[in-house]
């Protein structure tokens, strides 16, 4: 009989190998895994938790998983292409689009249906470990390609009310703080309101799966995995919500800049057809590093995530081996960081 080969539940097409090792390396596992993921709560019947806007605020759905992907997950035409562009949005930007975490698409046409940003995510967070179970947070931490797909994903279904959402504020040099700050109430205002806006017609974005920890220890809890989808409403509210509104602040936060790429790219698709995004990020940079868009903690997080599923997420440690199939476990290759390897390792200090 031939052995198993490694592999992940439900990714049958896709452009991973997952019988090379080089596929379970943890830039590729923290991708492809969550993906699988998805697929198991689909044969299990099982949404995921849906992020989305609600009478103009942040509130939970669910979403069937064949509704993320935006094709029946059993579907013999359903194919994952991870770390590719969605080409359906070239036509919004300037130069080359970047890549995606998920693109899904179809075999047979190679039709894109979805472009989704994926972050996988610990829970609770340095921030939160101490807390109560029910006050658990994950640590979320946004690229600046995530945003270049956020205004994509809104510009594709609000291309012709943009105009009425995003004003064409009297900014000359939008890299300047002393220009931009004045504005920066009408700016987070109206991501806002758009967001509120674009929810008769939001879509998944982002997915944010979650692995469960017993406290700060490495040990998975009983109950350890579940799958919360951000919509492109629901993750623009969620960036109106956590930058600083005030005119008078004394520097341009992360979560503020971010507010104003957005804005800004928006602005320029609604004015010029398409966005310079390595240009706005580049130059609106307001003497913050751009590698990263920003980070939010786990106290920031838990208050628009929490529920029953994030205290007590729906999947058991013991199905893992229902998702890690044919010895795919033992390609793994974590990295050894020397402060994990001390704290497990009490044996050192007696």
């Amino acid at each position: 009989m031939t052995a198993p080969q490694p592999s992940l539940f439900g990714l049958r097409k896709t452009n991973r190998d997952f019988t090379n090792p080089e596929t379970w390396g943890k830039n590729q596992f923290n991708t492809s895994f969550p993906a699988s993921l998805c697929c198991y709560l689909n044969a299990k019947s099982i949404d995921a938790n849906y992020l989305s806007v609600q009478n103009g605020k942040l509130g939970f759905t669910s979403l069937p998983i064949s509704d993320l992907f935006g094709i029946d997950v059993e579907s013999d035409d359903l194919y994952f292409a991870f770390e590719a562009q969605h080409t359906p949005y070239q036509k919004y930007v300037v130069g080359s689009l970047p890549r995606t975490d998920l693109v899904i698409q179809r075999e047979s046409t190679g039709e894109c249906l979805r472009g989704l940003e994926i972050k996988l995510t610990a829970l609770p967070d340095h921030t939160t470990c101490n807390c109560l179970d029910q006050d658990y947070g994950s640590e979320l931490v946004v690229r600046p390609d995530t945003i270049i797909y956020l205004a994509c994903s809104i510009a594709t279904s609000q291309i012709n009310n943009l105009r009425i959402n995003i004003p064409n504020l009297s900014i000359s040099d939008w890299s300047d703080p002393r220009e931009v700050l004045p504005h920066i109430k009408t700016i987070i205002e109206s991501i806002y309101c758009l967001s509120d806006f674009l929810s008769k017609q939001q879509t998944p974005f982002l997915i944010q799966p979650i692995w469960k920890t017993k406290g700060k220890s490495p040990s998975l809890a009983d109950q350890c995995l579940d799958v919360f989808v951000w919509s492109d409403a629901g993750f623009s509210y969620f960036i109106s919500q956590i930058a600083n509104i005030s005119p008078r602040a004394n520097h341009i936060t992360r979560q503020t800049r971010t507010a104003i790429w957005l804005f800004k790219m928006l602005l320029d698709i609604s004015l010029n057809g398409k966005f310079n995004h390595q240009k706005i990020i580049d130059h609106l940079s307001y003497n913050t590093k751009n590698d990263k868009a920003f980070a939010s903690a786990g106290t920031i997080t838990n208050p628009y995530m929490a529920c029953s599923r994030l205290t007590n997420p729906i999947i058991a440690k013991s199905e893992i081996q229902n998702i890690i199939l044919g010895g795919g476990q033992n390609l793994l290759s974590p990295e050894r960081r020397f402060d994990a390897i001390i704290y497990n390792s009490p044996e050192l200090f007696q």
